[in-house]
């Protein structure tokens, strides 16, 4: 037998690892007790209990509060990491069976969560009706960690993006169109390309946005454009800033066709051949336990929006 495995009775719990990780999130052990659902009793006995175990202390305790000691922070981190791998075991032995049988954690950034979902969901739901999903919106670089982080299983972004272990399967292309104040002059053109921008306020979304970097990119293209130091957190707020007369902007076709500039005084324009735009896709964790899955999601997405 090997000496150095530790026998099981040794073992800390699970339950006492979720312990650990709400007295770190909570700092003190009435609250971390409220998060995790029991008596402060419990709680600080298991606490006690996986500090005996281990043979060291891991929490200071004081009337400011909790706080872990270096020896607890380690413990913390691995047990984070512990307690993910439980858990997507679990997923995984679950979903064995059919895919798509349990929870998906589905990340999608901004620009494309709000009116890409709302038309695919009820296709996804007829084809996988064990499917429960989990949506989470926030932008490119957020998801992708999330899916290093093993708390997301794929995303919708936009195309390409280049990062490491990270897999992507293309599902569709969204056109750019120009969105202008009504009455403005090139409210009335049939002939826009980039080029037209070169005098006009072109507004922005935040940084961080990834549409931000496709416009301004499309904005190359008409050197000497007027900058501005304005920028929006959403797309329905630059909608509003257009229909004020502020400026004028990009706004993806999937947006235009879910009635993203709807009541609003603006006229949205296409522009002319070469078509401008960006191409929407799946991205997931290469060779993770819900690739499968990933792949399947980027073909049904590609069918509902045929």
């Amino acid at each position: 037998m090997d000496e150095a495995r530790v026998p099981a009775s040794a073992m800390p719990t699970l339950r006492q690892l979720q312990f650990l990780l709400a007295l770190r999130a909570e700092g003190s052990f009435v609250a971390a007790a409220e998060a995790v659902g029991v008596t402060q009793p419990t709680l600080s006995a298991g606490v006690k209990e996986l500090e005996n175990g281990l043979g060291v202390v891991l929490v200071e305790r004081g009337r400011a509060g909790a706080m872990l000691t270096p020896a607890g922070e380690e413990a913390a981190e691995r047990a984070a990491r512990a307690l993910s791998e439980v858990e997507e075991l679990v997923r995984n032995v679950r979903a064995d069976g059919l895919p798509f049988s349990g929870v998906f954690r589905l990340g999608a950034i901004p620009t494309i969560a709000p009116f890409l979902l709302p038309r695919v969901l009820p296709h996804l739901k007829k084809r996988f009706p064990r499917l429960r999903l989990q949506i989470r919106e926030d932008l490119t670089t957020r998801l992708i960690e999330a899916l290093r982080a093993r708390t997301l299983d794929a995303a919708v972004i936009a195309l390409p993006y280049n990062a490491a272990g990270i897999a992507s399967a293309p599902v569709a292309e969204d056109e750019f169109l120009l969105l202008c104040p009504g009455d403005h002059p090139l409210a009335k053109r049939n002939d826009l390309a980039p080029e037209h921008l070169r005098d006009e306020d072109v507004l922005l979304l935040e940084d961080g946005h990834c549409l931000r970097e496709h416009t301004l990119s499309v904005c190359r293209a008409a050197p000497g454009r007027r900058s501005t130091d304005v920028s929006a957190t959403s797309l329905h707020t630059l909608v509003q800033m257009v229909a004020g007369g502020m400026g004028v902007t990009l706004l993806p076709k999937i947006a235009a066709e879910a009635g993203a500039a709807a009541g609003a005084d603006v006229a949205i324009r296409p522009f002319a051949e070469p078509v401008i735009g960006r191409s929407l896709g799946v991205v997931w964790r290469e060779g993770g336990p819900r690739e499968a899955e990933a792949r399947m999601l980027a073909e049904e997405l590609r069918s509902a929006l045929v």
